[in-house]
């Protein structure tokens, strides 16, 4: 986008390979769209954080059923749609579920393109078989993404770095590189089923775009009484992603996450090995990230309509099974 500006206040960073420049604090959808932020709250937040530099914003098709991206929508008339870098997630797994959502995303948001979308909450080891079928979600995505309706696709997931890495493979063999991941990226996330350890090498390596989200995870890690609102930004800033998307329910919060910008420096081993070490026992078994070791962060499992149908080839494999004309593979494997 030729308007995005860039403020004297905000860093910047480099989207992977994209060569897209992105403001180094992303804008969250979802609290957008909550209860105590009401639409004229929302839009002053949406359009004070524009005009601060902050440049990516994030969304997602099932945020408050569509509220987010209505509002959001809203908040970029005027000329502030060409100010930013926009992102917003499907949740569907097949071909005609994603289409569908992307088409609601597109008219909710007020926009013939999306710079970038993302499959939403990949947290089974299944999401990424159903995705890269032949009737699945990514072949939706390309197919728009020609037409012009999207620029860049990527996924996120906060469940299991090994389900992250589990969906690189299987791109990697349908001949498919994603421009952008989104994981959790956190003072605790360091020391227990670390997305930064396992996962971010590989993107780095990849050159693929690195969005840390959860750096505070809505608040939870804070219970901890280990770390400040501060120190979490300042800590996933410190490490190699091209934005760190957080939630913003208020002005007062807005000014935080923007003092975080102004204020970061790179910080040193000594630093870094401080904040691990106050945060290392609290963090040990995943109590402050729920996101992992619970289900009440995962939106597609309460709402299982949202992945769509199977795939054609597994419903022909399940009607051949229980008609009793089942492929010889599939009886030989129930056998063993």
């Amino acid at each position: 986008m030729s308007n995005r500006a860039r403020h004297p206040e905000m860093k910047y960073r480099t989207l992977g390979s994209t060569g897209e420049e992105v403001s180094a604090i992303g804008l969250g959808g979802w609290h957008l769209g909550l209860p105590p932020v009401d639409e004229p709250l929302s839009l002053r937040i949406i359009r004070s954080a524009i005009d601060r530099g902050v440049t990516f914003l994030d969304n997602a098709w099932d945020y408050n059923e569509g509220l987010s991206e209505l509002r959001m929508g809203k908040a970029l008339r005027e000329g502030y749609r060409d100010k930013v870098f926009l992102m917003t997630k499907i949740d569907g797994r097949s071909r005609t579920a994603a289409a569908r959502q992307l088409e609601e995303s597109l008219r909710r948001l007020q926009t013939d393109c999306i710079d970038l979308v993302q499959h939403h909450e990949v947290i089974r080891y299944e999401d990424p078989h159903r995705i890269f079928d032949e009737e699945g979600a990514n072949a939706a995505l390309v197919e728009a993404q020609r037409a012009g309706k999207l620029r860049y696709i990527g996924f996120t997931g906060h469940k299991d770095p090994g389900i992250h890495l589990h969906m690189l493979e299987v791109a990697q063999e349908h001949g498919f590189h994603f421009a952008t991941v989104q994981m959790p990226l956190n003072v605790m996330d360091a020391h227990y089923h670390s997305f930064q350890r396992l996962v971010l090498p590989d993107l780095i390596r990849e050159q693929i775009g690195v969005l840390g989200m959860k750096p505070m995870a809505n608040g939870i890690i804070l219970k901890s009484n280990t770390v400040t609102p501060i120190e979490c930004l300042h800590y996933s800033l410190n490490l190699p992603t091209s934005v760190v998307i957080t939630g913003v329910d208020s002005m007062a919060v807005l000014d935080q996450a923007l003092e975080v910008a102004r204020t970061y420096e790179p910080m040193n081993h000594a630093e870094v090995d401080a904040l691990l070490a106050k945060t290392a026992r609290a963090a040990a078994h995943g109590q402050f990230e729920p996101f992992k070791t619970s289900s009440i962060f995962d939106g597609t499992a309460q709402n299982i309509t949202w992945l769509g149908e199977e795939p054609p080839r597994v419903q022909k494999l399940m009607e051949q099974s229980t008609s009793g004309n089942e492929p010889a593979e599939l009886r030989q494997r129930r056998a063993a």
